[in-house]
């Protein structure tokens, strides 16, 4: 089953006005249009444009003066477009693209820690997706995806061919909802026995688990991807701006 994506309006107006931004059509200093402007020339309600200037704002493209409008500050030193977080890569992630073998794909019960992030009781009803990664022809990852089996019957997530597309997008479309934000946990433990199989480690290699937990506007879970790193292998590295 395949579906089409359309990034909702507020992230297509993010886009066009960061693109502005960094093409110079709009320089560092200038007075940025005002709300009932790009309204008018995007065809979109206030809220949209309001949220988007918002977010443009959180991320350090613009700036507002009170009283006088919203400029320019140009592009950040890091720029949200070039920031990928770990959970996020994760949840967009396209089975097509990169190299990976995969290991299940259907109906399964919900671990403790599962269901604690997803806010369903323990061994209730998911879909389980787990596929195990190469890079350089050495086992990298092994990644589990899990999802509410209500939402992931019937769609891509249950089928043996690899993802077109990252896994938030099958949820979104199969939920109706628009996924707000990911909460990551980080944990350090010791191999299962598969996983000792999969990625060739001994019992005792120290393991990096990374839980990324997507969630709606209302804190409300839909996806969780955990990811399996051999520690000897990756180095977690994170970039952020401290205003």
């Amino acid at each position: 089953m395949s579906f089409e994506y359309t990034p909702p309006k507020y992230a297509q107006l993010i886009a066009e006005l960061e693109r502005r931004i960094e093409s110079g059509e709009y320089p560092p200093g200038s007075p940025l249009p005002s709300e009932h402007q790009l309204m008018a020339e995007f065809g979109m309600a206030r809220p949209t444009v309001v949220k988007a200037l918002g977010v443009l704002r959180d991320h350090g493209w613009i700036v507002t003066h009170q009283g006088k409008g919203r400029f320019v500050r140009g592009r950040p030193a890091i720029a949200s477009t070039q920031q990928v977080r770990t959970g996020r890569e994760l949840l967009d992630r396209r089975e097509v693209q990169v190299s990976s073998r995969l290991l299940a794909a259907g109906p399964a019960e919900a671990p403790n820690r599962i269901a604690s992030y997803l806010g369903i009781a323990p061994k209730s009803s998911v879909v389980l997706r787990k596929t195990l990664v190469t890079r350089d022809d050495e086992a990298s990852e092994v990644s589990s995806t899990w999802v509410p089996a209500d939402v992931a019957e019937g769609t891509a997530l249950t089928d043996s061919a690899d993802l077109k597309q990252g896994v938030r997008r099958y949820v979104e479309a199969a939920a109706g909802v628009e996924l707000d934000h990911i909460v990551e946990h980080v944990t350090a433990r010791n191999p299962t026995s598969e996983e000792r199989d999969l990625l060739g480690v001994k019992a005792s290699a120290a393991l990096l688990a990374v839980y990324a937990v997507a969630c709606d506007a209302t804190g409300k879970p839909w996806i969780v991807v955990e990811t399996v790193l051999p520690g000897d292998r990756h180095e977690l590295e994170d970039a952020y701006p401290i205003r």
